[in-house]
């Protein structure tokens, strides 16, 4: 694939919205690092950010959005939140907050779990972006999994740690401003906590709530936001992996048809972009659940990841 610089002009800006309704990727600045965007509406487009950037693991992921009103449709916002977005947004904090019902977004982005993460950002060319192509644009780092956050065009296409030839496009609008990723604040326990320090200094989101954030130490099998280990989606029925089927059980199979198809083609992002949903419906069933086998290379080391912790033993 050959990867396009493009300028943050409106013919860049147009044909950037036009690889986003394709289900394409594109790296766009921000203020903070640049983010590998995908629509985030496109399950399908979600796991092609998870397949480029070779993300060893589900994570939740950032969407990110043109204004408040944006964010209060796919997000419940409290008091304490509304007052954090007027007063940060634009800007380099991302909310944690309960997912709305109707929100739209596909499950790969928030993980499984029934929160999302979002953000306004203060960059003129994501704001463009984002208001040309109307879409909420899930965009973790435009990076190989592992690698140090790009700040510029020229980061996101290096040959040691970068997406050249992984993804559609680049908006290349210089270097980013703030340089490290958004301060992320959630309610986890009902109290305002500090989920990972970034741009926006914690005392100055004290200084706006009136109270110290809480410290938050993720329980490593259910993270709350990026940034934090791989969450850990179980279905309430036992799973078996690398399975051939059995009769009373519910099967996913892989590479073939079938009512619970993860992907007919065998094509991983595909099967990616449907396992949380899938593995919800199959549980709706009331009967175990096998899986067939998953390759172990690619973003399939990621779904055998998520299916392993999905079969874990619980407590």
């Amino acid at each position: 694939m050959q990867t396009l610089r493009l300028l943050p002009d409106s013919p860049g800006l147009a044909r950037a919205a036009r690889l986003l309704a394709e289900g394409q990727c594109v790296a766009i600045p921000t203020e903070t690092v640049y983010g590998l965007a995908a629509d985030a509406r496109n399950g399908e487009a979600v796991a092609r950010i998870y397949q480029a950037k070779g993300r060893p693991s589900f994570n939740p992921l950032i969407v990110h959005v043109a204004d408040l009103a944006a964010a209060e449709a796919l997000g419940q916002f409290d008091a304490q939140a509304r007052l954090l977005a007027d007063r940060f947004w634009p800007g380099a904090l991302t909310l944690i907050l309960p997912l709305q019902a109707d929100s739209g977004i596909a499950s790969l982005v928030t993980a499984g779990l029934q929160t999302i993460g979002l953000r306004v950002p203060a960059h003129s060319a994501a704001q463009a972006l984002l208001r040309t192509s109307g879409a909420p644009l899930a965009a973790p780092s435009a990076n190989a999994s592992g690698r140090i956050s790009p700040t510029s065009a020229d980061h996101v296409l290096a040959a040691d740690g970068g997406l050249r030839g992984r993804i559609a496009a680049v908006l290349d609008a210089g270097p980013c401003p703030v340089g490290v990723e958004s301060t992320i604040v959630g309610w986890p326990d009902g109290r305002p906590a500090l989920l990972r320090p970034g741009g926006i200094a914690a005392e100055a989101i004290e200084s706006v709530l009136g109270q110290p954030l809480a410290a938050h130490h993720a329980d490593p099998s259910a993270p709350s936001a990026p940034g934090q280990l791989t969450s850990h989606y179980a279905p309430k029925a036992p799973l078996r992996l690398n399975a051939e089927p059995q009769a009373g059980e519910t099967h996913l199979t892989f590479g073939q048809p079938g009512p619970f198809s993860l992907s007919d083609s065998g094509d991983l992002a595909q099967a990616a972009a449907r396992l949380f949903d899938l593995l919800r419906r199959a549980d709706e069933t009331g009967r175990p659940i096998s899986v067939a086998p998953i390759p172990e290379h690619g973003l399939g080391a990621a779904i055998n990841d998520r299916l392993r912790r999905a079969a874990a033993p619980r407590n």
